[in-house]
């Protein structure tokens, strides 16, 4: 069950590849947040990934704040390792931290279940998002731009048209020991 449209994001504080930790509270002064739940090996995630780079990059200038956090157990999925991020964020330019969720526990809080799934918070953090980026894996197919509108929305000072969305992708990879 993830959380719902209107209530208080679930608070965190993870290890980031580029070092150092980043939780909710270090982004109090951004208009918005997205919170990405994202990995390497996900071919759903492949497709988005530049796209939700370009669009972090591009709203960042507007006081959005977007991080990505891997919440996938890397004993069954190496590529989804701390260093494996670290050079997934690097070789793609990541215009925002890229966040390690080992004990799964952020995740759980969100309720996320997808790689990628979007939870987006308004100013007040609490969550006015919830789903995918937009409507295709193919750039050119792309016919409503989820993120940006509920992004845009709340720049205005309004409620997203459109407040939760089906995420797609690949399913978070939980642990065995979880």
């Amino acid at each position: 069950m993830s959380i719902a449209i209107g209530d208080p994001a679930p608070d965190f504080r993870l290890p980031a590849v580029a070092g150092g930790e980043v939780g909710l509270d270090d982004l109090a002064g951004a208009r918005a947040v997205v919170v990405a739940f994202w990995c390497n090996h996900c071919p759903y995630v492949r497709a988005w990934e530049d796209r939700f780079n370009a669009i972090a990059r591009e709203y960042a200038e507007r006081g959005v704040a977007t991080v990505a956090i891997c919440a996938n157990d890397p004993t069954d999925y190496p590529d989804d390792s701390f260093e494996n991020m670290a050079r997934r964020a690097e070789e793609k330019g990541y215009a925002f931290p890229y966040l390690h969720d080992a004990t799964q526990g952020v995740a759980r809080a969100y309720g996320a279940q997808r790689t990628p799934e979007l939870f987006v918070l308004g100013p007040e953090r609490r969550l006015a998002y919830h789903g995918a980026i937009d409507d295709s894996t193919d750039p050119d197919g792309v016919g409503r731009t989820h993120l940006r509108d509920a992004l845009d929305a709340l720049l205005d000072g309004r409620a997203p048209a459109t407040a939760q969305t089906p995420p797609v992708g690949c399913t978070i990879k939980w642990s065995r020991a979880a």
